[in-house]
């Protein structure tokens, strides 16, 4: 027993920098530009589960998809919060090999909660967050901005606006060699790859995030919150490694709505707390290290994301400087969980 486990951490340690390929949708970073047609005012208005029909359009190519749309999310789900749904696209037919969306069957996709120019910046700082985290590591969600023209279903022009689609976590997985297990609502701190789970609280506190679980779902739900885990085989034995994602409540995104979970003493999403645990603190200093040898490329990041003020790109850097002048003084890394 002890010699799978250590094993299957050996397999998890030796990931290489560059893992299978993506699907064509997420091989590469150039935005894209797209239609949405359907009943986006049903949509916005009447916010069930109910799947809806549409059609997705990639423009300037013959791509044109049906697809059913619905509504998801929590807290941006509500309609005194955001005035415009995040969206989960399906693909009922299996979209043509070659295409772009080949080889896609169901997509988170991020969209701009408010009509104002401010809540297209928190869309650039969010996917910012994940292609943060894709230098930082291979076992992580890929997304892609898109320029997404949104129409109703009587063809009048609803809004235009930009979004991203999140890498499905079967995807991630597959590419990185990985399964995504089925587990229960808790796992335990000795089943969390150290490194991973190091990485994982260490990123979180660069981005001001405190909404997360690595080990637990919420109430009737299963593991993880904001977090999946992922295993060298199906069942899920041996050690799991996390991977965040929605980092719309970070202090890097700093969204209006935005508040810290009541478990924690702080007054804004903009403080930073580690919540990583003690026994990967030696782990989180080695990642930490890592992260400071490389805060030029990290912090050069957001010059590519495209549409991203100069105000915001500042900003989001002077936040992100904070986070290298904590590990420089010792602050990032001074307590842990147990």
């Amino acid at each position: 027993m002890k010699a799978a486990l250590w094993a299957a951490l050996a397999a998890f340690m030796s990931v290489p920098a560059l893992a299978g390929p993506a699907t064509p949708l997420f091989s590469a970073d150039t935005p894209i530009r797209i239609t949405i047609k359907g009943p986006i005012t049903a949509l916005t208005s009447n916010r069930s589960n109910a799947q809806r029909a549409g059609t997705l359009t990639v423009t300037g190519t013959q791509e044109s998809y049906p697809i059913m749309l619905s509504v998801r999310g929590i807290t941006r789900r509500q309609g005194d919060v955001c005035q415009f749904p995040p969206l989960r696209v399906d693909f009922p037919q299996h979209p043509a090999a070659g295409s772009l969306f080949a080889g896609q069957r169901r997509l988170k996709l991020v969209t701009h909660c408010r009509r104002n120019e401010d809540f297209q910046q928190k869309v650039l700082l969010e996917y910012a967050a994940y292609r943060l985290y894709n230098l930082m590591t291979p076992l992580s969600f890929r997304a892609r901005l898109a320029n997404i023209d949104y129409v109703d279903e009587d063809g009048r022009p609803y809004i235009s606006r930009i979004g991203f689609f999140v890498e499905d976590g079967d995807d991630m997985a597959k590419r990185n060699d990985l399964h995504e297990p089925k587990l229960g609502d808790r796992v335990s701190v000795s089943q969390l790859e150290p490194r991973g789970a190091a990485r994982f609280a260490l990123f979180n506190y660069m981005i001001g995030n405190l909404d997360w679980s690595m080990r637990a779902g919420p109430a009737g739900e299963s593991c993880c919150h904001n977090g999946r885990l992922l295993s060298a085989n199906k069942a899920g034995s041996g050690v799991l490694v996390p991977v965040p994602y929605d980092f719309d409540f970070s202090g890097l995104v700093d969204a209006p709505y935005a508040t810290p979970p009541d478990a924690i003493p702080v007054g804004s999403v903009r403080q930073r707390v580690y919540r990583g645990y003690c026994a990967h603190f030696n782990e989180a200093r080695a990642v930490g290290a890592d992260l400071s040898a490389r805060r030029s490329e990290l912090l050069g990041l957001l010059s590519t994301i495209p549409g991203m003020t100069e105000r915001t790109r500042a900003n989001a850097a002077d936040y992100l400087g904070g986070f290298f002048r904590d590990l420089d003084s010792g602050k990032a890394l001074k307590n842990c969980v147990n």
